[in-house]
């Protein structure tokens, strides 16, 4: 479902006023501002403040009083030792705010990251939108045989439809019922004026984990990054790693040059075991090695075989 015209025109309203500021901004993230950005079949997020930039990162690292005289090419080298060393301090000197609709069950995840400031909506107060998450065909995939967190192959035919089918319905239902036990309109108006409608803080409890929740989340760039290397992660699940796909353009938006280092240092660079390490070291060296050789359990070998495009 799109986002309403009442929705639009309040972005389009908060995109028309500007403000003159001596602070600093990132031209590229402020063209986005306030934008929503679709995620899922319902979801959204969005850019709703920041602080710092680039520049700040490298002026808390230097302790200095401004800009100065140092040239890109040295603040983008202290932003890459930074970044390599696991100096995080610095980072944490800029924050940034998001506006995010997702499903329950993303949320769920989402808040097991707990270096962040969250208010979500409530539905103590108000009346949950008719919005839950059906996933696309393709994303309907059977539980892995290896992985007990993971996805298998995608399901297909009569069998995926009728998930789809028992989702659609159950989602259905479970709105109607919390409709007739509200008997309340957004408005707040009775629909049968003869009976007492259920309190909206019980009516919410049949409502199921795809239905859509919504809150405003603010975290400094360091935990930020520490969010994305985790929910970007091509094991990730897809329904988060989609949101996290997201902010990845927007986090690029913001500070390009820590994008650039969190991109090579972190979300795509791996950490080696004091044993891992060993084993390169000696194949390097000419030597054959084994795992019964290289000190590793079976898991962690074959996880540094496949890193390493191995099959032995």
């Amino acid at each position: 479902m799109p986002l309403s015209p009442e929705q639009l025109a309040a972005i389009e309203d908060q995109r028309a006023q500007a403000n003159s500021t001596r602070r600093a901004v990132a031209p590229a993230l402020e063209e986005i501002l306030y934008q929503a950005v679709p995620v899922l079949d319902h979801g959204i997020v969005r850019v709703i403040d920041y602080m710092g930039d680039d520049n700040a990162v490298v002026q808390a690292a230097r302790v200095s009083y401004g800009r100065g005289t140092k040239k890109v090419s040295e603040d983008q080298g202290l932003i890459h030792y930074l970044m390599r060393h696991r100096h995080s301090t610095p980072f944490e000197m800029c924050e940034i705010k998001f506006h995010v609709k997702m499903p329950i069950f993303v949320a769920r995840q989402w808040i097991r990251h707990r270096t962040a400031n969250v208010n979500e909506y409530s539905a103590r107060y108000s009346i949950l939108d008719r919005e839950f998450y059906i996933p696309a065909p393709e994303n309907l995939a059977a539980q892995s045989a290896t992985n007990r967190q993971g996805r298998g192959e995608v399901l297909q035919g009569a069998e995926a439809q009728r998930v789809l089918d028992l989702l659609k319905q159950d989602s259905t239902q479970a709105y109607d019922h919390y409709a007739e036990m509200l008997n309340e309109t957004e408005s707040g108006e009775p629909v049968d004026p003869g009976r007492p409608g259920l309190a909206r803080e019980l009516a919410r409890m049949n409502l199921s984990l795809n239905f859509y929740t919504q809150w405003y989340w603010k975290i400094d760039l360091h935990n930020l990054m520490h969010f994305l290397s985790l929910r970007a992660d091509a094991h990730a699940q897809y329904e988060i790693r989609v949101y996290a796909d997201a902010m990845l353009d927007m986090l690029k938006r913001w500070v390009p040059l820590t994008y650039e280092a969190f991109v090579q240092h972190r979300l795509n660079s791996v950490t080696l075991s004091k044993n891992a390490l060993a084993v390169v070291k000696r194949r390097l060296a000419g030597e054959t090695v084994t795992q019964e050789s290289s000190g590793m359990g079976r898991r962690e070998w074959t996880e540094l075989q496949a890193l390493l495009d191995r099959t032995d």
